[in-house]
């Protein structure tokens, strides 16, 4: 849960010291010089400082590490997941940006199509990104909803969830949201991601980090390449400008299979979730059929739905009332498919509840490889703040042993290409996928490589499966 891994940072909290700071030798603002315009004596005292404080800083970790049990996480995940990442950052991943200039003018124009509409509706223009005029010509002039909630301020609140909810009286929310959907992807990618292409190697370079997340996941940024949409048809377009390194090459998407429910099923020991993975059956299709009492075969669209909202939201403790926000189900019947959900899968609950109460004795939970997430909260006065410790307290786990795995892949992967001498590279960490960069004559050994890594890398009770394509783009590839 620490938000910061600095030396002068650590220093002060483990041994009250205050460290000479770049700023106090170098400058600040407009006064501030490289450091190679320092004298040498202030820059041997800053340097020697950084060495000794390291070497202090790493007896005292180290020593921690063997106490808290959380030396096989560092020696068997984390450090060697360092050059890993080295590698992927500076490889980077090619980006075709004309493309992306043929999708910005195919987005603007679906803009200015939809803002058309919009203002149609209203018989009037105005600016659709300013929610307080947005919320006077919603709330004020269409009338859409007769008690509109209000921000702070006294300003119509026009959020995301609040349109969302009110999408279906009157057909101008939708487009609304439309509009700002594709607003988001002209600016946060479109016209963002050919500005961060590097001038020497013509690739994008995104930073991956170890320690920012509390559960173990690696995070990227600059740009986040762990963001790119997949979930809509004008987010997955993005993805398409995505290329391998040239014409004898090809991208491969390795992506596992829901992992977070393959690891939740094992750590519970649940049987009928084992036997439904086991059997190779449809997760959310096998469990609307339980909790619905029918066979496989009448199961609906409508009800492998609702079961896989369930499926999912379980692992972050999703409430009859979340259920019914996010299906078209009652609270009373959101309750009673929580209810059959959790007879269905028995030691799901056993398994959830233990590991809060653990949490409540311990002050954390942990994933399969001893990753540990403390929770401060777990016994607090104030519900609704322990309520999101008792969340963290089943979603950690599970989330934090998928990372664990990916990564052990991610090091087993690397190792053998390199054993190997393969040309191929491992260029992307998206949570649950892999992407590679692949020369077209090493496909058939990549690719064996891939899976049989992925799905073998951790004995387990439920068997971790892949999904692997290949392509010309990564929107191909996945």
């Amino acid at each position: 849960n620490r938000f910061s891994h600095r030396l002068d940072n650590l220093a002060k909290e483990l041994f009250n010291y205050d460290t000479i700071k770049y700023g106090d030798i170098c400058g600040k603002g407009a006064k501030q010089v490289t450091f190679d315009k320092i004298h040498p004596n202030e820059a041997l005292d800053y340097a020697a400082e950084d060495a000794d404080v390291c070497l202090r800083l790493y007896k005292v970790l180290k020593n921690d590490l063997f106490l808290s049990k959380l030396n096989t996480v560092y020696e068997r995940i984390e450090r060697p997941l360092i050059p890993v990442i080295s590698s992927m950052e500076k490889e980077g991943i090619l980006i075709n940006k004309s493309a992306l200039n043929s999708l910005s003018i195919e987005f603007q124009e679906k803009l200015n199509t939809l803002q058309k509409s919009i203002f149609d509706y209203c018989d009037e223009e105005f600016n659709i990104a300013s929610p307080k005029q947005l919320g006077e010509i919603l709330f004020d002039k269409l009338k859409i909803e007769s008690k509109a909630k209000k921000t702070k301020t006294g300003q119509y609140s026009t959020s995301e969830e609040t349109l969302s909810k009110l999408a279906n009286k009157h057909e101008i929310v939708g487009k609304i949201l439309k509009w700002r959907s594709l607003q988001k992807l002209i600016t946060t990618y479109v016209t963002a991601l050919p500005k961060q292409i590097n001038n020497e190697t013509k690739r994008i370079h995104t930073i991956f980090n170890q320690t920012l997340t509390s559960t173990g996941r690696l995070s990227s940024l600059n740009p986040n390449l762990q963001n790119i949409p997949i979930r809509t048809e004008n987010g997955k377009l993005i993805r398409k400008a995505f290329t391998p390194r040239s014409d004898k090459h090809i991208l491969v998407s390795a992506d596992y299979s829901q992992i977070e429910l393959r690891v939740i099923a094992s750590m519970s020991n649940d049987k009928s979730m084992i036997d439904a993975f086991n059997n190779d059956e449809d997760i959310h299709t096998a469990t609307a059929a339980n909790v619905f009492g029918i066979k496989l075969k009448d199961v609906t669209p409508e009800q492998r739905s609702h079961a896989k909202v369930v499926n999912f939201g379980i692992i972050y403790g999703v409430s009859a009332f979340g259920l019914s926000q996010q299906s078209s189900l009652s609270r009373k019947e959101a309750a009673e498919i929580i209810k059959n959900y959790f007879a269905t899968y028995p030691k799901l609950k056993e398994y959830m509840d233990a590991n809060i109460a653990f949490a409540r004795e311990h002050g954390y939970v942990k994933t399969i490889m001893n990753r540990k997430r403390r929770l401060k909260d777990i016994n607090s006065r104030n519900g609704v703040v322990r309520g999101h410790a008792e969340r963290n307290a089943i979603n950690a786990p599970i989330q934090g042993s998928a990372a664990d795995i990916i990564k052990l892949a991610m090091i087993k992967i690397q190792a053998e290409i390199d054993v190997l001498g393969l040309q191929s590279k491992m260029l992307l960490q998206v949570h649950d996928e892999l992407v590679f960069d692949v020369l077209k004559t090493e496909l058939p050994t990549l690719k064996k490589l891939i899976k049989e890594t992925m799905e073998g890398v951790l004995d387990s009770i439920v068997p971790l499966v892949i999904d692997l394509d290949v392509g010309n783009s990564w929107l191909e590839a996945h």
